[in-house]
């Protein structure tokens, strides 16, 4: 099937409160036009280089999101143009998205990355370090970001009992932290693989590459 059919196929299945963020990274900018034409304006890049390469070139109504691991020197960047960075995992990730933010003039959107699979390789923070991060005085002071939610991947098991158990986990959490933070709305969560258990734990946004623009070479 083309990418069209794809993503008239996924977007047919989402509730409509989720939002989907097609994943293009590695992908062509023809690839990225194809779904574009189609109608979808989410695209999410895991490498600052790729994403600032292909913003340079695509339309500029295209809201792009950073769903990789963000290291701090490469914020600059991506500050004057990314609509949603996912993957917050550190309080000193969080104070350069703002010094940033404040040098581009602009709010930040970001996500902070809860830790939720069994997979050490995986990044974000625990429980404990999100509850420190959000009563932090450094928090209260900044004025460029804005938190929207929360971001967590599960682990990659074929095991679906406990994938389900790890996303009730992070809404769990989420509405923990609405409490805190009434203005949250976003919890992303979902990818191709596991975004039908994501969206029945309650994910309002889900990642999804591979069931759009097909399989990605191994070594990505």
């Amino acid at each position: 099937m083309s990418i069209e059919e794809n993503l008239n196929n996924i977007k047919a299945e989402l509730p409509e409160n989720v939002a989907l963020v097609a994943v293009s990274k590695t992908k062509p900018v023809e690839d990225i036009m194809k779904a574009y034409r189609a109608g979808q304006r989410l695209f999410g890049e895991n490498k600052v280089q790729e994403m600032v390469q292909k913003w340079e070139i695509l339309p500029k109504d295209i809201q792009w999101h950073m769903i990789g691991h963000l290291q701090r020197n490469k914020v600059k960047y991506i500050a004057g143009f990314v609509s949603l960075i996912h993957g917050v995992d550190s309080l000193k990730l969080l104070q350069e998205i703002d010094k940033q933010g404040k040098k581009a003039d602009r709010i930040l959107p970001c996500l902070l990355q809860v830790h939720i699979a069994r997979e050490e390789t995986k990044f974000g923070l625990d429980p404990g370090e999100l509850g420190e991060l959000i009563g932090s005085e450094a928090f209260g002071n900044m004025k460029n970001v804005q938190i929207k939610g929360l971001m967590g991947m599960a682990t990659n098991t074929g095991d679906q009992g406990q994938v389900r158990g790890e996303f009730q986990y992070l809404r769990t959490l989420f509405e923990d932290l609405k409490k805190r933070l009434p203005e949250i709305s976003i919890l992303s969560m979902g990818m191709s693989s596991d975004h039908a258990l994501a969206i029945e734990q309650g994910s309002t946004m889900v990642r999804i590459g591979s069931h759009i623009f097909g399989s990605r070479p191994q070594n990505h």
